[in-house]
């Protein structure tokens, strides 16, 4: 079956408004004898006369009657889709946003963030979702809208990736360790018993690797998936934990912290979402949003990788 020709309904409708060829032809900016012929194919695909000459002038058939309003929608609607996007009005937005985030996003930049969205658009809900894995799937089947993390290789290509801030690893002890007091130099800091931390339960990462290359090795006491669960064993016993900077800004509180006496690379937190939503002006607006109550904790804000890092840890003492 070959397919109609669309442009049909916009004669139809001009047609069954202005009750004359004459008038649809003015309003459609076309000639007379051309409207007449677009007519013609009406009647032809339609099968029925639709406008039928009573005196000077035409009157709707029933099936005219009948299509009219509906034909009015559909011009109406096309004419909608195909209409540039209108500003966004955010009082008036009702939506649900859903955030795929890593561990200590949400307790970190949450309120800061809500408080934001509520301000400008109280009619936004936004959901969270733990991130247990660095699938991506999610955002390419719009089940998440935004997710935040370190970039890995299975970002894939067509994903839109924006730096945040950056962090880096810190040691983190109890308050009276006695790591607490002088110098943290790596033979004193691999002696301690430490928490890995690693999803996938690996028993190796970042710091063992430079610890290595120091021909220093650590004693890995216990391995948890996350940092919540580092923390809060470091706060009750004398293992150490290390953990992002920034990202355990708040759950860190009572601990002590210092920075690692290791050459450890700076860790790039990004966003990242789906290219489709590139020209959403609402997900332009709560991308914004999330950079902004990032930025305002962490003075670290752009659309590179290039930003100026967080205080380096300092180079290891012999």
């Amino acid at each position: 079956m070959s397919r109609p020709d669309l442009n049909l309904l916009f004669t139809l409708d001009a047609l069954l408004a202005e009750g004359s060829v004459a008038g649809a032809a003015r309003r459609l900016r076309l000639s007379p004898s051309a409207m007449s012929r677009a007519l013609a194919r009406l009647r032809e695909a339609t099968g029925d006369p639709l406008l039928v000459r009573a005196g000077r002038g035409l009157v709707p058939s029933p099936r005219a009657l009948e299509l009219r309003e509906g034909v009015s929608q559909l011009v109406h609607e096309a004419q909608a889709a195909l209409r540039p996007a209108t500003a966004l009005k955010l009082g008036q937005l009702e939506r649900t946003f859903t955030l795929r985030t890593s561990e200590g996003f949400v307790e970190n930049f949450g309120a800061r963030l809500l408080a934001r969205v509520a301000a400008e658009a109280p009619g936004v809900r936004l959901r969270f979702l733990p991130k247990p894995d660095k699938d991506m799937t999610p955002l390419r089947d719009g089940g998440v809208d935004l997710e935040t993390g370190v970039v890995g290789k299975t970002a894939g290509p067509e994903l839109r990736a924006q730096a945040l801030f950056r962090d880096r690893l810190v040691g983190v002890v109890r308050a009276g360790h006695p790591l607490t007091e002088g110098d943290i130099i790596p033979t004193r800091y691999a002696a301690a018993q430490h928490i890995q931390v690693s999803r996938r339960g690996l028993d190796r990462g970042p710091v063992d690797e430079a610890l290595a290359a120091l021909g220093l090795p650590r004693r890995i006491a216990v391995t948890v998936g996350g940092f919540s669960a580092a923390l809060a064993l470091a706060r009750a016993s004398d293992l150490v934990a290390s953990v992002p900077e920034r990202h355990t800004g708040d759950l860190r509180a009572g601990l002590h912290s210092f920075a690692l006496p290791l050459p450890l690379a700076p860790i790039t937190v990004a966003l990242l979402w789906h290219p489709r939503m590139d020209g959403d002006a609402a997900h332009r607006w709560l991308r914004a949003c999330v950079r902004e109550a990032c930025a305002e904790e962490v003075r670290y804000i752009g659309g590179q990788f290039d930003m100026p890092p967080p205080a380096p840890n300092p180079a290891p003492k012999p």
